[in-house]
């Protein structure tokens, strides 16, 4: 696949059908977060039960024209933690590393339960508060580390940093976690030097029945 090119201009934040989408997506995120309410509670109390530890964690990734973002998941991860972080509703990761490639059979990801809501994206619902904060989108590129950002993106990083970050994106149903990192650099980038509303909608359209199937995702 090759290279996306480098934008030269950015896209206007202020464009009118940008701002419209972003009321819009405001909008959603609080039906999404008061509908769906019930079953991050309930996943939440069964995260705590099982991992003794907080039930979500917060991640430091660079957001938006590369401002800091702790973006918000359920805890999946815990096998071999001892416990220590108890008491706590959220812990914080500041780890400029992070994970650099997802893979099926990772021993961090603890039991039936914890890959269930891996494979359907269920730890990621407490990022609709991002979408509520204006700091996430519900479409584009999704939040990155600083190191895998210099490591992957190098020069094309300001053309990734033009958009907001996403909960939902071009390369999640291309192929999800199947994707190497240069497959998923090129789709980010022809995401923003495409984007458009007709874009927008069709990943939108197609992230539910990927996130129902559990494709191509651990």
């Amino acid at each position: 696949m090759a290279t996306v090119p480098l934008l030269r201009e950015p896209i206007p934040a202020g464009e009118p059908v940008w701002l419209a989408v972003a009321v819009c997506e405001r909008a959603a995120a609080v039906l999404l977060l008061l509908v769906l309410s019930p079953l991050v509670a309930l996943s939440a109390l069964a995260v705590t039960i099982l991992s003794r530890r907080s039930p979500f964690i917060a991640h430091r990734r660079v957001g938006w024209q590369g401002a800091s973002l702790w973006m918000l998941k359920l805890r999946t991860m815990w096998g071999g933690d001892t416990g220590k972080k108890r008491g706590r509703w959220i812990e914080y990761i500041d780890d400029c590393e992070g994970p650099m490639q997802k893979h099926p059979g990772d021993p961090r990801v603890a039991g039936r339960f914890a890959q269930f809501c891996r494979r359907h994206s269920i730890d990621e619902l407490p990022q609709l508060w991002h979408v509520l904060t204006g700091e996430m989108s519900l479409v584009g590129p999704r939040p990155l580390t600083s190191a895998e950002i210099r490591r992957h993106y190098g020069p094309a990083a300001e053309a990734l940093l033009r958009v907001k970050p996403g909960i939902a994106g071009l390369w999640q149903v291309s192929g999800r976690n199947r994707l190497t990192f240069d497959q998923r650099r090129d789709l980010d980038l022809c995401f923003v030097r495409h984007r458009s509303l007709g874009m927008y909608l069709r990943i939108l359209c197609r992230t539910l029945p990927e996130v129902c199937a559990g494709r191509n995702s651990w």
